[in-house]
């Protein structure tokens, strides 16, 4: 059988104390106890916290993002950062007048009009409203008529045929050509390059991304790479925003990622980012997390050989 500890006498002598004044002193004071040891607690924890945060603060957040251009900045005249030129450059051949001396990144809200930014969206929505790809990113360029369709590309020229002409325009083309040459203009003047002497470069084309989930190895657009080693061709590379951050898509924003830290840069419709190709510029698109993120590639070389012509409208037979 189950014992008690008390015997009846002292379970009554238990009884009278619990319900005398002092009982009720010894109550409150085990209440007490009770309590300022959950504060304890709290106060403890938060102490581990705030000395967790300290530390990491304090050793400075390799990942710690400086925002360079915001996307509620206009940026009148442009604005240039310069980075040194990574010792990659020894290796590739020069070109007078155009390799880099001076390497960096650059942006400017003065090139091109919101007005001519949203005109080159909708011809870049009609283009690829014709198919997309499967995942996040499809890609649509004009030059050689390459569109993003299901997990593989085509020919758009070769695809739709005559059809192209319901969908653009010869002034599609011509708005395409005075902006690139625009974005061209730049780029050489900030660099002190000979424009004459810089050549638009494949690829160059029109990018939409969404959050949709990669489908295939051309979707994972967020992968830190380098222009020059990615695609060899490249001296200098631009990015014309159609869209912009906050109000038609949130993430995707562009970021260099530097070895004290990362830098990113804005979308703004109409706005121009541009940079040297090479390894001083590392660099990645932050993964949308929300709406459609449109913008265009545009890329330029210093090697006549690497040389690409404007695009045109196909001719077709009547």
């Amino acid at each position: 059988f189950f014992c008690s500890p008390f015997t009846a006498g002292q379970s009554n002598q238990t009884s009278s104390l619990l319900s005398s004044p002092r009982g009720n002193a010894l109550r409150q004071a085990s209440a007490w106890r009770v309590s300022r040891g959950s504060l304890l607690v709290v106060v403890v924890a938060l102490a581990v916290v705030g000395t967790l945060t300290w530390l990491y603060l304090a050793s400075g957040d390799p990942y710690t993002t400086e925002t360079l251009v915001r996307q509620a900045e206009v940026v009148a005249q442009t604005r240039v950062y310069t980075v040194d030129c990574s010792e990659d450059y020894e290796n590739y051949k020069r070109y007078p007048g155009c390799t880099p001396k001076t390497c960096g990144r650059a942006v400017t809200d003065n090139s091109v009009t919101r007005e001519e930014a949203m005109a080159l969206r909708r011809l870049a929505e009609r283009g690829l409203a014709l198919a997309g790809s499967d995942g996040g990113a499809s890609i649509l360029d004009l030059h050689s008529g390459a569109l993003s369709m299901g997990k593989q590309f085509v020919n758009i020229y070769r695809y739709f045929g005559e059809q192209i002409t319901d969908v653009f325009s010869e002034e599609d083309f011509r708005l395409y050509r005075e902006v690139r040459g625009r974005i061209q203009a730049v780029i050489a003047e900030t660099f002190d390059l000979d424009p004459s002497l810089l050549y638009l470069t494949k690829p160059t084309f029109f990018s939409r991304i969404n959050s949709t989930l990669a489908k295939t190895q051309h979707d994972e657009y967020w992968h830190p790479h380098i222009d020059k080693v990615t695609y060899g061709s490249f001296d200098y590379t631009s990015l014309l925003y159609l869209s912009d951050y906050g109000t038609d898509f949130t993430g995707g924003r562009f970021i260099f990622m530097d070895s004290n830290g990362n830098r990113t840069v804005e979308p703004r419709a109409g706005r121009v980012s541009f940079f040297s190709s090479g390894s001083e510029n590392l660099h990645r698109v932050e993964q949308v997390s929300w709406g459609t993120r449109y913008a265009i590639t545009v890329s330029f070389t210093c090697d006549p050989a690497h040389a690409i012509s404007d695009p045109a409208m196909p001719i077709t037979s009547v």
